[in-house]
This record gives structure tokens, sequence and C-alpha cells, in this order.
């Protein structure tokens, strides 16, 4: 188990990145969802124990990352948001190297074990190809490979799916998968749909803090029969926005197709009822509304 409890962290400024940040993550898949600058990456640096946090601690499987992280990078996989690869050299060298920076121990040496991640993640008809001719989810599959040598207990994976076109996108999802069956993956993004389709559970931090925790389904259910869906003019956009709590608001053959939060009273006449989304439910949690459950950390809501 991943433990994290009171996480601080200021940077001169001072700005506060995290601010008393706790979580508990059990084995499988555990994704951490917020906007840029809301403090994910300096988390996931943390726990990574590559940063030192200004207070609190974290525990992995009862391991103390903050006082002995060389204790603990022997059970982690770390993919960075920002992830250098050196384009001149093949998927397999570039493997290897990285393999050795790291201290990874072998029997068969470590182009066996280069060869036998790069077939893991499916990349072994590029192995000898050079990363200049590789795209963005076959790089992504790279870094995956380094991360999962030495067969770790938790693997970090920060904004993975950014920039992927949607084929890609799905192939890393499956890949993500397949590797939370036995471990813990945590996986930090600003992307709702990455959550939806990988994490039986999540949070949402907002400004460094957490400010939900719950599941896709209980995110969803606890706004099912109040949102509903309409078009409107750019001017009754405006009065809807003004009246009512508007999830959003989309261009559709030139009109707003808007998406209305109503949890009391009646909604707009030519609104009709809709099934509520992840992203419904994500939106209302940024703007603090919604309902909240007693006990829980859920929809905006502070524990209680």
């Amino acid at each position: 188990m991943l433990i994290v409890k009171d996480l601080v962290k200021i940077y001169p400024g001072p700005v506060a990145a995290l601010q008393g940040v706790s979580l508990q993550v059990e084995r499988g898949m555990f994704g951490l969802l917020g906007p840029n600058g809301a403090g994910k990456s300096t988390l996931m640096k943390i726990l990574a124990g590559l940063l030192q946090p200004t207070s609190g601690w974290v525990t992995l499987f009862g391991e103390d990352i903050i006082q002995r992280p060389d204790r603990v990078w022997r059970q982690l996989g770390y993919l960075p948001q920002e992830f250098g690869f050196y384009p001149q050299l093949t998927g397999h060298a570039m493997l290897k190297y990285l393999l050795k920076i790291k201290g990874v121990q072998a029997e068969q040496g470590l182009n066996h074990l280069a060869s036998e991640l790069l077939d893991r993640v499916n990349l072994s008809f590029a192995a000898r190809r050079r990363l200049k001719t590789y795209s963005g989810g076959m790089k992504q599959r790279l870094g995956i490979a380094q991360a999962i040598a030495g067969n770790p207990r938790l693997i970090i994976v920060d904004e993975p799916t950014a920039g992927l076109d949607p084929e890609e996108r799905l192939r890393f999802y499956r890949l993500l998968a397949e590797l939370s069956q036995d471990r813990i993956v945590l996986l930090s993004t600003h992307i709702v749909e990455d959550v939806a389709f990988l994490c039986p559970r999540f949070c949402v931090i907002r400004e460094g803090e957490i400010i939900a925790e719950t599941s896709p389904r209980e995110a969803k259910a606890r706004i099912a029969g109040c949102v509903y869906e309409g078009q409107a003019s750019p001017a009754e956009l405006q009065r809807l926005q003004a009246e009512y709590c508007v999830t959003q608001a989309v261009l559709v053959e030139g009109r707003n197709r808007v998406r209305i939060y109503v949890p009391e009273g009646s909604p707009p006449a030519d609104c009709e009822p809709s099934n509520p989304t992840l992203e419904d439910a994500y939106l209302l949690m940024m703007k603090g509304v919604g309902p909240v459950a007693p006990g829980e950390v859920t929809l905006g809501g502070a524990a209680r």
C-alpha cells in the first residue's frame, strides 16, 4: 500500500504547490486528475523520491520514501511527463542505456532483457529503428519499458497520453491496464477520458489540495437526474450561465450545445434530461458544486 499523509510542498515565493495532501492507494490503477498547475507533477516527483516535501510523510509497503528514497527506488518505476531520448539511437540501444544507468541487473544480460521488455510493450518490430522515426505513442511505450524493468511494485506515470492520437491512446490504455493487475499504477493526468477508461478509483486535485476521492461510477451516480442538455444562441448562453450551473458549452453546427446541472427546481424549457458523464462530474468538482456524501471527500467537498 502507498500511504501519503499531510504532504506539503512550498516553493520560494512562496508558492504552495501541495497543501496537506493525504492518500491511501491499494494495488491496481489509481488516478490523480486535475488541471495543469494543480500540483500533480510535484506530487509525482515526491512519490518517486526525486523531490523533498516541506512537511508530511510517504510510505510504500512500509518503507519511508522521504527518509530513505534509495530503499524505495528498487520497487519503483517512473515515467515522467518529460522524458528525454537520444533521437539517433535505436529503440533497443536507448533502452539498454537506460537500464544500465538505472543499475538494473539481468542474469542473461542487458541485451536479452531489453529485447524482452520491448516485446512486452509491443515494440519488437521497431527495436532497430532510430528513435527519431518513433511516433509519440511508441516513445511512451519505450518509456514504460524502462519503468517496468526490475518488476517494480509501484509504477508512476505522469501525463502519459498527452499528445497521443486516439489509436495510440487506446493501445497505451491496454498496456497500463495489464500492468496494474499485480502492482500499484498511479496515473497522473488532466484528461478525464484517461480516468474514465482506466481507474476504478481516482482523486481530484485543485490548487494543491485533494478536493474529491471517488470512482467514476459514484461520481456520475451522484449527479444522475440533475443534468440537462439543449441548444442555445450566444445571447441565450449568457442568460443560462447567469441563471444556472452550465458545465459545458460547445459549438455544434454553429449553435452552442449546453449541458446544465440543475439539482433543484425546473430546468430551462428547451433542455432535455441527459445521462451524466464523468466530465460533467469533474467540472462540477472543479467549480466546488455538487452533492457531498457524509464522511467522504467527494464532489468538491472536504473530509467531514
